[in-house]
């Protein structure tokens, strides 16, 4: 089978490349635009066995040269970081929305067999003290991050009732593993915590994720793939709910570094405080069950970081530092690489 995976060069698809080259199974075309979040070398090692195509989702003629001969489409390209679309949201409306829809009709043009839709739970908003998310929880995303998310899956689901394209939609909980660019709450902690550096938490970090390894995610999406039913949405999560607050204290003990590092930053603007993924569907429906205990993988984590300097230290040029500086304020000291 032929598959597009957008989004290749990228935190999720460059992992998710990584198993589908290593299975063998699939005969794989990368496309990916290399924005600041996405690296060739995300894919060191493999990008010999795949075919790569540098194109933005938004470019038609880039997308149907990707799509040419394919079978079936994991849609993974997005703007993802949330903080991001709270400074702007017009690029996030852009690549997300607009950028799937280009995707879409070059799906149905070419005649893919299957399209899935890979999201996020934080399209269904934000949680109490209890519950879960599950699919059929309603659509309530509250940053411009998730509503354009949410976008893209009412679009994706729009495409399979009105022109009958095979489109399956996953939404997973916050993944965590090697190559995420360090933005995110644990790269941008491991990092920080390496060089000694104060460690932003928004609010008072009480906030809960709901924490799903990248390696069980990447599974999940392939079980979708191969076995999901057109229209259907299926939750992934691993049942790895953990504080902000806790999550960045379990990182700075595995790394023997002070809790003094931690620096409390004004609460990000409109901040969900919890998410929970109940991923019984995928369970039951497509025998998928995550593998990583959350313990166990966010030290092999933290492994991975501070072993692979090489990798994340480029990443720390004057725009990200720029970036941190005007996003956390005096939490923001400088890294270099």
């Amino acid at each position: 089978m032929k598959v597009v995976v957008t989004g290749a060069a990228g935190f999720i698809g460059s992992n998710l490349v990584r198993m589908m080259v290593e299975d063998g199974v699939h005969q794989v075309v990368a496309l990916d635009a290399l924005t600041y979040a996405g690296h060739l070398s995300n894919l060191d090692g493999v990008l010999d066995r795949v075919r790569f195509v540098r194109g933005d989702i938004r470019d038609g003629d880039a997308v149907r040269q990707a799509l040419d001969g394919a079978d079936a489409v994991l849609h993974l390209a997005a703007e993802s970081h949330v903080d991001r679309s709270i400074r702007d949201g017009r690029a996030f409306l852009d690549t997300n929305v607009i950028g799937t829809q280009v995707l879409l009709d070059a799906a149905r043009e070419v005649g893919v067999g299957r399209f899935v839709q890979v999201s996020t739970d934080e399209v269904y908003g934000s949680l109490g003290e209890t519950g879960v998310f599950t699919e059929d929880s309603p659509v309530a995303p509250r940053s411009p991050y998730a509503a354009s998310k949410a976008g893209a899956d009412l679009l994706a689901l729009a495409h399979h009732e009105t022109y009958g394209l095979p489109v399956v939609v996953t939404r997973c909980s916050n993944n965590y593993g090697p190559y995420q660019f360090p933005e995110k709450l644990i790269p941008l902690t491991i990092v920080r915590a390496l060089y000694g550096l104060p460690i932003p938490v928004y609010g008072d970090g009480r906030n809960v994720r709901d924490w799903i390894h990248v390696e069980d995610h990447c599974r999940g999406i392939l079980a979708a793939l191969e076995q999901g039913l057109p229209g259907r949405v299926y939750n992934f999560g691993a049942d790895g709910e953990r504080s902000n607050i806790d999550t960045v204290r379990a990182i700075l003990g595995c790394l023997g570094a002070p809790e003094s590092l931690i620096q409390f930053v004004s609460d990000r603007l409109g901040h969900d405080f919890r998410y929970a993924i109940d991923s019984r569907r995928a369970r039951e429906e497509l025998g998928w069950t995550p593998r990583w205990d959350a313990d166990e993988g966010l030290v092999e984590t933290v492994h991975w970081y501070r072993d692979h300097g090489a990798w994340w230290g480029p990443l720390l040029g004057p725009e990200y530092q720029q970036y941190i500086r005007e996003q956390y304020g005096s939490g923001g000291g400088a890294a270099r690489g």
